[in-house]
């Protein structure tokens, strides 16, 4: 008997999705008190509390459940022919410290109500369909990019096992090991993963910043995402001196001389986007030190951030090279020395144009206002897509941006999107 359905037939599983970002809540408000934002850190007690929340429901719904070696989570319902590509949708389920509830976790969720949905109709799609729920997305712990995707394609550096979570200064390497997480794999470059094996990614996320709520349209089909080139931990070297005693012609002081830099990189970002350029600077943090600077001193020293994103390489390139000119110049008038530190960043990735206007087309289908977009924010996504793999991300509207504990995504707007989100999955998966 034939058991395809039209996807339309099939409403995803809201309220199981309702009930999962509730409890995602609680059990955030269990390790960390109420009206504390979220913080689900990276290989830490709320990241695991998440996933297995996420794992316990993908069982009692009769999923395969299984991780890889960087504790990464596949929820799969398995098709008819389970040696076809796999059509795969989520996210990640960590956050910053301190952020909202929304945040990559709305991917997850979505794709879960989906195939929740389509347990409960009985259908079995021609292919396997999998949720990730990909690990450590955010660098605000672990100071690399993409630390759970990019280990899920064998990617991960060995080195990088030895970085230091910011907070709790223990290893990568420890706080894998204690989620179970298998670190041989990792530094051997096992992939669990491999392009060829999966027919397309999709990413359901909220959007992070103004556009989508500003135009009052509840989804927005990203177009790209923006690569990353950051400086984290950078530095001026002056020297300390007297406030009163010390004339202007023998201050070296770091403060004016990151000012003029900052200055003149403000300048050097409204030229390029005046010529078209697509791209945003950010000098995140400042500080003089603590211990040694005061009122009376000339600072002789002061640390900075640098994060420059564009969805254009060469944007990237051009920004940095401002970055250095200014900085020499700067050494040579003020006699002071800067010191970037390690360089590190993501690559821009663009969507996949097919599935793209397929987003679109279901929501035409559907009455639905939408836009197309670039995200200036990285996605796992990005990842996916640099490895040739056929990918998508849908961006649902929400209030008060990200990274905080305000953001305020409508569950209607979020239930929209899971079902333009299934269309997309039941084209690729067979259910037509």
């Amino acid at each position: 008997m034939d058991t395809r359905t039209t996807s339309s037939d099939i409403a995803p599983d809201l309220p199981l999705a309702a009930r999962l970002f509730a409890q995602l809540r609680q059990d955030n408000d269990a390790l960390h008190g109420p009206d504390t934002g979220i913080t689900r850190d990276t290989y830490g007690a709320g990241e695991e509390r998440a996933h297995a929340l996420m794992a316990q429901t993908a069982r009692t719904l009769g999923l395969e459940v299984r991780n890889d070696a960087a504790c990464n989570l596949y929820l799969t319902l398995p098709g008819r022919d389970r040696a076809a590509p796999v059509v795969m949708t989520g996210s990640h389920l960590d956050s910053v410290p301190r952020g909202g509830n929304y945040d990559g976790a709305a991917g997850v969720v979505a794709g879960l109500a989906v195939l929740a949905g389509w347990v409960a109709a009985g259908v079995q799609p021609e292919c396997d369909v999998t949720v990730m729920a990909v690990r450590a997305e955010e660098s605000a712990w672990f100071p690399v990019s993409y630390i759970g995707s990019k280990s899920a394609f064998g990617l991960l550096p060995a080195e990088a096992l030895e970085i230091l979570r910011l907070d709790t200064r223990r290893s990568l390497r420890e706080h894998l090991q204690a989620c179970g997480g298998r670190v041989a794999d990792i530094a051997a470059g096992q992939a669990h993963l491999g392009a060829a094996a999966i027919d397309c990614f999709l990413e359901l996320h909220i959007e992070q910043g103004p556009v989508l709520v500003e135009a009052g349209e509840p989804l927005g089909v990203v177009t790209g995402i923006c690569g990353s080139l950051r400086y984290r931990h950078a530095r001026v070297l002056g020297e300390y001196a007297h406030s009163g005693a010390t004339p202007r012609s023998h201050r070296h002081d770091a403060v004016v001389a990151l000012a003029e830099v900052i200055t003149r990189l403000q300048q050097d970002w409204a030229d390029m986007e005046a010529a078209g350029a697509e791209l945003t600077l950010t000098i995140g943090q400042v500080s003089t030190d603590a211990a040694q600077a005061d009122i009376s001193k000339v600072a002789g020293l002061v640390t900075f951030s640098v994060d420059i994103r564009s969805r254009s390489t060469a944007s990237l390139q051009r920004m940095e090279a401002h970055l250095l000119s200014a900085v020499r110049q700067a050494e040579a008038r003020h006699g002071v020395r800067f010191e970037l530190g390690e360089r590190t960043g993501s690559q821009p990735a663009q969507m996949d144009a097919g599935l793209q206007d397929a987003l679109a087309a279901a929501m035409e289908a559907m009455q639905l206002p939408h836009r197309r977009l670039p995200s200036g924010a990285g996605h796992d996504a990005a990842l996916f897509a640099n490895q040739g793999i056929a990918t998508a991300m849908l961006f649902v509207r929400n209030a008060h941006g990200s990274h905080n504990p305000d953001e305020a995504m409508d569950l209607q707007d979020f239930g929209a999107g899971t079902q333009v989100l299934a269309r997309v999955m039941a084209q690729r998966a067979g259910l037509r």
